[in-house]
């Protein structure tokens, strides 16, 4: 969408786009941003990161649960603050574009699309592994689950914002209802001799078991490519980041602190705490009953990523940084079909590729954060330049910088990825700038 302009006081003198939601009475509302906020973040490390996590370092794992919500608030505050300021359908890039040029916005652009593409067929398997677990079926199941997970997400997206955001409203309100059941359903088998000892791998444990749990907290960058779907962006975004952040903190830590009073120290020898606690809520069929939290806490996040991404896309074949064929669907209201289509396309492919090479699913997962690592990055320093000073947005960001540069140490190796999506995102603007400047130079004279 056009971006009109106002006077940022910066060094650069750069100007800032102030745009507005959609019109009228269609577009988000709050409850669903908050509903898309919840499905990005409360991702499938429910599931299993409790156990894994308690594993590591006993009880004193909560500390630890702690620390990464308290860490999380000035992410979701950095984040939802630049979408309310400069809501447009190139998000983080658009940000990153006006405080640092178009060449830094590209691979941030870059970094977000082609790290979506990786990850959603490491979430469709991981759901797929669960379905197969329940019903059998052997790797035929896991891969039907899977390619079912990508194309029904994919035709939901195809009918507008609007459509995948009510549906997200839905599955979140099923995946809250179906977490707080189990947790306080288990909490009449919880004891407190549960605690003791309540470091029993020593204190220093806390640090690696962080470390484990900071993908559960990713997630907050992706609605910042929906702000332009918001009727009031400046108003809704902020108020479903807040509310965002209590409940995903709240349930996050209910369900770690039940693992742990429930569990006690069978929690370190389970893969699927939460499938325990459900058992208590809803009687037997662990399997069945994980299979489904795994497909709604799926569906959600591979839902606000597509949404996110697919908007993306469109933006960056309009700036330039993509073929201008993707621009279509742009717009504050539009349907990015084209860059949607290509979306799912890329993550077919890739979804076949680690199928059929039996690619490891951790492989992708850590290609997929270390993308989001290098727009975490470049996000928060975009911040630190655009948001006025005093502001709770600005001042968030340092801590949220901090936070993120410190994240570039778990992404070990794989960071390599990242750089050569970056270096093809320069390469790519690079080659395309020229090339238009040369046909600039060799047109007609007017």
């Amino acid at each position: 969408m056009p971006l009109e302009t106002d006077p940022v006081d910066t060094a650069g003198g750069l100007a800032a786009a102030a745009g507005g939601g959609r019109s009228g009475a269609s577009g988000l509302t709050w409850i669903q941003g908050t509903a898309l906020y919840i499905g990005a973040v409360l991702g499938t490390g429910v599931i299993a990161l409790p156990a894994i996590a308690a594993r590591t370092a006993g009880p004193a794992s909560l500390l630890a649960w702690l620390a990464l919500i308290a860490l999380s608030i000035p992410l979701a505050a950095t984040f939802s603050a630049l979408a309310a300021r400069y809501p447009d359908a190139g998000g983080i890039s658009t940000c990153v574009k006006l405080a640092f040029g178009p060449y830094p916005a590209a691979v941030v652009g870059w970094c977000f699309l082609f790290a979506v593409p990786v990850g959603a067929p490491a979430a469709a398997m991981f759901a797929g592994s669960y379905v197969q677990a329940a019903i059998g079926g052997g790797a035929s199941t896991l891969t039907l689950t899977a390619f079912a997970l990508v194309l029904g997400i994919t035709l939901i997206n195809a009918f507008g914002v609007t459509l995948s955001g009510k549906i997200q409203v839905l599955l979140a309100a099923l995946l809250i209802t179906f977490l707080v059941t189990a947790v306080c359903a288990s909490l009449p088998h919880s004891r407190l001799q549960n605690l003791h000892p309540f470091a029993p791998h020593g204190w220093l444990a806390i640090a690696p078991a962080a470390g484990l749990l900071v993908w559960s907290f990713a997630g907050w960058e992706a609605i910042t490519y929906l702000a332009a779907e918001f009727r009031h962006p400046a108003r809704d975004i902020p108020k479903a980041a807040a509310v965002a952040v209590f409940i995903i903190g709240m349930i996050y830590f209910a369900v770690a602190a039940a693992t742990v009073l429930v569990l006690g120290p069978g929690a370190a020898k389970t893969q699927a705490p939460l499938a325990l606690l459900l058992a208590f809520g809803f009687g037997g069929r662990i399997k069945i009953l994980a299979a489904v939290a795994a497909l709604l806490l799926t569906a959600g996040t591979m839902n606000a990523y597509f949404a996110g991404a697919a908007k993306l896309g469109a933006a960056l074949g309009r700036d330039g940084a993509l073929p201008a064929w993707l621009a279509h669907g742009s717009e504050a209201g539009g349907v990015p079909r084209r860059s949607l289509l290509s979306l799912a396309g890329l993550t077919l492919i890739v979804l076949s590729a680690t199928m059929l090479a039996h690619v490891r699913v951790d492989a992708l997962v850590l290609m997929t954060t270390g993308a989001f690592v290098v727009v975490y990055i470049l996000g928060a320093a975009a911040a630190l330049r655009l948001l006025k000073p005093g502001s709770w947005g600005r001042r968030a960001a340092l801590p949220a910088l901090i936070f993120d540069i410190l994240l570039l140490g778990t992404t070990r190796l794989y960071l390599l990825w990242s750089l050569g999506i970056a270096a093809c995102a320069v390469m790519y603007l690079y080659l395309t700038r020229k090339q238009a400047a040369r046909g600039s130079a060799n047109g007609p004279l007017t």
